[in-house]
């Protein structure tokens, strides 16, 4: 009973659908009929212009999003337990050849203005000390936690008053939307790049990169060359993408997903570490409850001491999470 990772639940029917069709003649690389609608399909999600490129993967898409934003000497505000810090292998200075992080803190993994000012003063303005180009915010955060749309709204006003473009990490994305129950704009509004998510949310092996900056993404266009992931069959990656927009799929998986969670933050009660505002659960349980749960055949991560995540996905098996949750009530 699969509660490890949104990555392992299994790819939704109509995105196995979409590459069957994908399967015939086309133009190579992005030139294909599919990978020349996802500009569009994005600009009409986001009710404004903006370019969207395919890529393989979540870190590919964070990391070329901000590699063409930020100077090999530049910096990166974001949070200590940001995704780019914690699981990303150094990936983000290797895509910016040696961009800096700046690592700040945020209750629940969340970055908040005041934080913001306080790091960008405390860096003096000289060519001794890495200077910040871009904040990064994760929207769900990596505590399962959402930026309300006034909250991004005042991150991204005050990155753009100190001279910072913004970037959102959207790998769960849709359970953000689907929890704060907004338009998908005011999720990530003043961004200058989105990483939208698909592969935790039914894709297979597909992220959207969307730029609401065009000129970021002729740069991106050449870095996403230079880095490998160009592939030449990218139809495939666009025909996912692009059935997971129809008919906001990817809005209703995400509420499937969320749903399933708010049945497991239920049972845990007081043992909640964080809100549940998306599909990750996180609790206090000691490791003897921990191997209790395992032994009937639960599969979850540990989350530190006397702690473990559990995450649902848009396929979560409702008589699983209905037995986890009484497991949990039984601890």
């Amino acid at each position: 009973m699969q509660f490890l990772s949104d990555n392992a639940a299994a790819v939704h029917p109509a995105v196995w659908d979409a590459m069957h069709r994908a399967d015939a003649s086309d133009s190579p690389y992005d030139g294909d009929a599919l990978s020349q609608r996802l500009d569009a399909a994005f600009s009409d999600l986001f009710g404004r212009d903006c370019v969207a490129l395919w890529v393989a993967s979540g870190t590919a898409a964070n990391c070329l999003a901000l590699a063409a934003m930020v100077p090999p000497h530049g910096g990166i505000i974001c949070h200590r337990q940001a995704h780019i810090e914690h699981h990303e292998g150094g990936a983000p200075a290797f895509f910016t050849h040696g961009a800096k992080l700046i690592l700040a803190d945020g209750e629940d993994a969340r970055l908040a203005p005041a934080e913001i000012e306080r790091i960008r003063a405390m860096i003096e303005r000289d060519v001794h000390e890495v200077q910040p180009h871009a904040v990064s915010i994760t929207q769900t955060s990596e505590l399962g936690c959402t930026y309300k749309p006034h909250e991004v709204a005042a991150i991204a006003e005050t990155a753009r008053r100190l001279g910072l473009s913004l970037h959102v990490d959207g790998a769960r994305f849709a359970n953000a939307v689907a929890y704060l129950g907004c338009d998908p704009w005011q999720a990530c509004q003043g961004a200058a790049a989105l990483s939208f998510g698909c592969v935790k949310n039914g894709g297979m092996s597909a992220e959207a990169l969307v730029f609401f900056e065009p000129s970021l993404a002729d740069v991106a266009r050449y870095r996403r060359k230079r880095a490998g992931h160009l592939q030449s069959k990218g139809r495939y990656l666009a025909a996912q993408i692009l059935a997971l927009l129809e008919g906001d799929l990817w809005l209703a998986n995400g509420r499937a997903a969320n749903a399933a969670a708010g049945e497991l933050a239920l049972a845990a009660g007081n043992r909640l570490l964080h809100p549940v505002e998306a599909n990750e659960v996180f609790l206090k349980v000691t490791a003897p409850e921990r191997a209790a749960l395992r032994a009937q055949g639960f599969a979850f991560y540990d989350w530190g001491n006397d702690a473990a995540r559990l995450v649902t996905a848009w396929n979560s098996d409702a008589t699983h999470v209905a037995d986890l949750a009484r497991a949990i009530r039984q601890l």
